[in-house]
């Protein structure tokens, strides 16, 4: 853990980016983020250095220093960077994100990207122990991941499962160009079951508080 005492990964930190998943002890940070609405919109850091913030759920940066973010309470953050820290992205991807292509249209936008540059790290968020979904939440994920949603699921009762969106984030990183050797995870972190660790939205509703996760390209030169 760093001295601001965020969560940091070794494939990012190698990128020389400036970066951190947050959980319930870590501080607050200046950073600019999108108004999240659950959608597959992507917006530069630029869109939102005025106020109010444009509507998006992914946001990229090619600017030096300057720090990006998402909020989450269970979905999945996903932090990215292209090779040498030119370029980041950080993403916030629910069950509708995932469905919608978030993740592939926030690689997309990345500037000096080719699949091979870029490595992405999925962060704390509730895990295939504690999330339960319906019917309805699977009919809006099987077209995009009709191959990985087996292995994500798993029955429990009449018309629920338990599912993994990390491994659903894992395939759209897949899916948009990444290798494996280049997409990386928080280990032990689902924000549910831990509650010494993590705000959880599915564990307490609208009490709930928000984990911040930032990432920041590398000043160049």
């Amino acid at each position: 853990m760093s001295p601001d005492r965020s969560l940091r990964h070794p494939l990012l930190s190698e990128q020389g980016v400036e970066h951190g998943f947050g959980h319930r002890d870590a501080p607050p940070l200046a950073v600019y983020r999108p108004r999240q609405v659950h959608g597959v919109a992507v917006v530069t850091a630029q869109q939102c250095f005025e106020q109010p913030s444009p509507e998006a759920d992914a946001i990229v940066s090619d600017r030096g220093g300057v720090r990006i973010g998402v909020l989450t309470a269970d979905c999945v953050p996903i932090l990215i960077a292209v090779e040498a820290g030119r370029a980041v992205a950080a993403v916030h991807a629910g069950w509708r994100g995932l469905a919608g292509g978030v993740i592939g249209a926030a690689v997309a936008a990345l500037p000096w990207r080719a699949p091979q540059s870029v490595c992405a790290v999925i962060g704390p968020h509730i895990g295939s122990c504690c999330y339960e979904v319906d019917a309805p939440v699977l009919d809006a994920l099987a077209e995009r991941f009709s191959d990985a949603l087996p292995a994500a699921s798993r029955a429990t009762r009449v018309g629920h499962v338990l599912l993994d969106l990390g491994l659903l984030a894992r395939d759209a990183l897949r899916t948009a160009g990444l290798p494996d050797a280049r997409i990386g995870s928080i280990p032990d972190a689902c924000t549910a079951c831990q509650p010494d660790r993590f705000h959880s939205f599915r564990r307490d509703g609208s009490a709930a508080g928000r984990l911040s996760h930032f990432i920041a390209a590398k000043v160049q030169g």
